[in-house]
This record gives C-alpha cells, structure tokens and sequence, in this order.
C-alpha cells in the first residue's frame, strides 16, 4: 500500500511515500547481470584481437573489483532512492549533484535509442534478412518499436518490471551458454584458428582502444540502488548481489569473447556485427556451410538456432536498456523532488510507485536520437555506432567521476551511519578508480592525447586524421552542453529546495544546497 503524507509535507515525502518495497536479494542480483552484462560491446572488446582478453583481465583487477567494493559499502549504508544522485548530493550538495545526475541520466536514452536499437537490427538483418539491410522506414518502425517497450517495461512497478529484468538475466545465460557450447563443438570439428602468444601481448594503443569499452562494460553495480527504498533489506542483499554478480558477469564476458577470437579470423571481427557474426559461424556446425569468401549459410537446426539466438540477442540488447532506463530515471525523479531538477520531473505515479514522467520523457529523447541517426549518418552505421557508444561512454564516466569519490568524503562527514560492509583500502583503491577514470575520459575525447592525438593507432575506425576536429567537436560539444543543462535543472530546482527545507522547519540558506544536518529513516544521515 502507498503511504498517505499531510497536507503541506514536503516534496520530497510526498515522492517517497508512493514509494513500494519489491525488490529482494536474487531480484537485485539479476537486475545487476542484466546491467552489467551488454551483449552489444562484447564484439567491440574481440575486435582488438588477442590483448583485448589480456586487457581484459588487468581491468577486472585494478577496476571491476575496487568498484564493487566500493558500491557494496555505499549501497548498504546508503540506501535511499536515488542511489548515486543521493550519494553526490549528499558528499556535494545540490549544483554537483544536479550536474551530475543529469550526465548519468542522458547516456541512457542516447544509448538506447543508437546503440542498442542499431544492434537488435544487425541481429534481424543477420539472421531474419539473410544479412541484407532493411530500409530505413523498416529501421524506424522496428527501432522505436524496440525503445517504447523498454520504456513500457520501465513504467512498470518493480513487482512485475523486475521479473523483465530476470528474463534478461537468464537470456544471456541461454545465448552465452549456447554460444560457447557451439565454439567447443566447433573447434572439435573445425578446428580453432589460434592466437599465437604475441597477440596477447598488451600495447600502450590497445590499451587507449580498449580502456573506453572496457570500463564502461565493467561499471553498473550501484545501479540498482537508485531504488534503494524499494529494496527490502539493502543493508544485508546489495553487498551479497554485488559479489555474485561480479563473478558471474565477469565469466559471462570473458567466455565469449575468448569464443570470438579462437573461431573469427582477426579480419573477420568488427565491433558493429562481430558477436553476432561469430554465432552465426558457429552454428554452422548444426547445419550450414562458409563459404570460402566467408559467405555463411544457414540450414536446417544451425538456422532454427541461428533463429533462436537472435531473438536471445535482442532480448538481451532490449533488457539492459530496460534496467538503465530503470535505474537512472528513478535517479532523476529524486532529483527532481530532492531540488537538483525541475519539480515537473521529480513526480512518481501514485499507483506504481514509477517516475512514468522521466520515463516517456526517456522515449522521447530515444527516439529523436533514433531519427537523427538514420538522417545524419546516411546509412553509416557503423561509423555512427562508433561515435554515439564514444559519447555515451564518456558521459557515463564522466559521471563516476563525482560518484566515487563521495564514498571518502561521506566516510569523513558520516562517521556515524551504520556500515554492514566496509570498502577495505578505500583511499588508495578511490585513487585508482579515479585516476583510470579521468585517463579514459581523456581518451574518448580526444584519442592519443597527449602523446598521438588522433594518430593511427588511436583515432577511432571510419575517421580520417583530417576529421580530428570535427571528432573533438561530436564528443565535447555535447558534454559541455550537458554540463549547461544539469546547471539549468539546478536553477529550476530552487524552488523544491526551499519547499523542502521549509515543511522540515530548517531556515539556513540553500541556495547551493548548503543544509544542516538530520537524521533520517534507519538512522541514515542525510543533508
């Protein structure tokens, strides 16, 4: 049932008392395999060849597993809704937070509607086309097909929504299972095209190649806690979803991207098509041939499974927009509320406990995003995918950037909050974090920099060295505009900020969210 508040209450509780507890231990575990796991850059990773595993690897160590750390201890101690906004917030008042959240926000319906919806196709192209483009009013009609689902499965209460996301889960478990089984009976019978050992060697330009996609695959564990208040016991399930998940979702990008390189040849793997190209391949073995120009021909069970697993993929590409729409638009909507974002935003709907209002206004950017892709890229898809998953990685990143560093600044002005779980080394690994993190951001902005600005070896695939300029401007421009707009949002939230601060009887200034201290519910300490 929804909590009833008084007339006069605060924005903020009139918000969260529509707020409804329906998400449990394993609900949150798959919701995070979901998150994690993104079929649709496991290609991008294999096209790098054999350092990209190597890369891969070191990753996992200097950055996957701090991360998770440092979210098991924020996410248990923190939990209120909002999740990475309230965290921000609260280590940086109002103006960083509002910055912030709306950078975190804007990746998702970015990515949505271009890289996500651009991979379902080349998946139905793949198999339902036999590899032929559909034209682009087929494009449209399927891709904002695709985005108004996943906009629909957000809107949804968790108790049904979260059931969409443990579908997504288990999808990637049936096609990356069925995809590594299909590499073994491959290579028994075909053998594997082999890697020799220097391929796996890392190099300073694999590393500025790789570092981008990389991170961005490996970040999503505080996720889940943007509905921190829909959880039923965060204190003891977030750090228990967070270990299962690191190393489940680590297995599950690490088979097959090694499946990719032992069966494509190197010049067969692109970071637009490769994974679906490689399954493809692979189930040859269950009927079908190659061709000796490469051509694949499916027959029989290899194209019923060829079937199977691209409606999988799909499912797959279309699961983890639903759970980052989820999660951040839920992160909006408290900002909206909390006054870092226009009031209008900040409204959940009183029956499913869901900000429906950041929701369709997700779509809506999707689908514009949509729309200008097929006009401005005249059909370059891949070149666009490049840029679009270039521009929504560093908003991505950027974002972390004032994320993770408030787990120290709330260790020091907090001290007293209840912490199930401590991040061990929690200074030296931020540091890491932090110093990986603004390097990366460095290199999706402008590749090479310092040392090869947009040399060969750096400049991203269907750029030329002449384009460098007009690279720096698609991937900047943007970020500085986003920058202006989450200081917008901040500007219009004033109005919330004083509307709270006055139904909770405090008189201090917030012009720039400066609030006193209180104690919240279970004795969380919030501003």
């Amino acid at each position: 049932m929804t909590a009833v508040t008084e007339p006069g209450a605060a924005p903020a509780a009139q918000e969260s008392a529509k707020l409804q507890r329906h998400f449990g231990r394993f609900d949150i575990l798959f919701f995070l395999i979901c998150t994690i796991v993104g079929v649709d850059t496991i290609a991008s990773v294999a096209s790098s060849g054999g350092e990209a595993f190597t890369w891969m690897l070191v990753f996992a160590v200097v950055f996957f597993v701090p991360q998770a750390l440092l979210f098991a201890e924020l996410g248990s101690a923190f939990p209120q809704e909002g999740g990475p906004y309230m965290w921000t917030r609260m280590a940086f008042g109002h103006l960083a937070g509002a910055i912030n959240n709306f950078m975190y926000w804007v990746t998702n319906p970015v990515w949505l509607g271009g890289t996500l919806a651009i991979s379902a196709i080349a998946a139905l192209q793949t198999f339902f086309n036999d590899g032929n483009a559909y034209g682009t009013p087929v494009v449209l009609v399927v891709s904002i097909v695709f985005i108004w689902i996943a906009v629909l499965a957000a809107v949804l209460s968790f108790q049904i929504g979260k059931w969409i996301t443990t579908v997504g889960a288990f999808a990637r478990f049936l096609l990356l299972g069925l995809f590594t089984v299909s590499v073994v009976v491959y290579a028994a019978e075909h053998g594997l095209h082999g890697l020799g050992a220097s391929s796996f060697t890392p190099t300073m330009g694999g590393f500025v190649a790789l570092v981008g996609v990389l991170l961005f695959n490996y970040v999503g564990f505080e996720l889940p806690s943007a509905a921190g208040e829909e959880m039923r016991n965060p204190k003891r399930d977030v750090p228990f979803a967070i270990l299962r998940s690191a190393i489940a979702s680590f297995l599950l990008y690490a088979v097959p991207i090694l499946g990719i390189l032992l069966v494509l040849p190197a010049d067969k793997v692109t970071n637009f098509g490769g994974l679906v190209d490689a399954m493809k391949s692979v189930f040859t073995v269950y009927g079908g041939s190659i061709a000796a120009d490469g051509a694949v021909t499916l027959t029989g069970l290899g194209q019923a499974l060829g079937d199977v697993g691209a409606v999988l993929f799909v499912l797959c590409v279309l699961t983890s927009g639903v759970t980052w729409i989820m999660g951040s638009d839920r992160a909006l909507a408290v900002s909206g509320y909390d006054g870092a974002a226009p009031r209008f935003l900040g409204v959940l709907n009183a029956k499913l406990g869901t900000p429906v209002r950041v929701n369709v206004f997700s779509g809506v950017v999707s689908t514009l995003v949509l729309v200008l892709a097929q006009v401005i890229t005249q059909g370059s898809a891949a070149k666009f995918f490049g840029a679009v998953l270039g521009v929504t990685i560093s908003t991505t990143l950027i974002s972390y950037l004032l994320i993770y560093p408030s787990l120290w600044k709330l260790r020091r002005t907090h001290p007293d909050v209840p912490r199930p779980y401590r991040m061990p080394f929690h200074r030296p690994l931020t540091i890491v974090l932090m110093v990986l993190l603004a390097f990366t951001v460095l290199q999706l902005i402008a590749p090479g920099a310092p040392f090869g600005w947009f040399g060969a070896d750096y400049r991203p695939d269907g750029w030329k060295a002449s384009e460098a300029g007009l690279y720096l401007a698609t991937e900047l421009i943007p970020v500085l505009v986003f920058i202006g707009i989450g200081v917008l949002f901040w500007a219009l939230g004033a109005p919330t900020r004083r509307a709270n601060a006055l139904a909770e009887g405090r008189e201090e200034s917030i012009v720039f969210g400066a609030l006193p201290e209180s104690v919240a519910d279970e004795g969380l300490a919030v501003e």
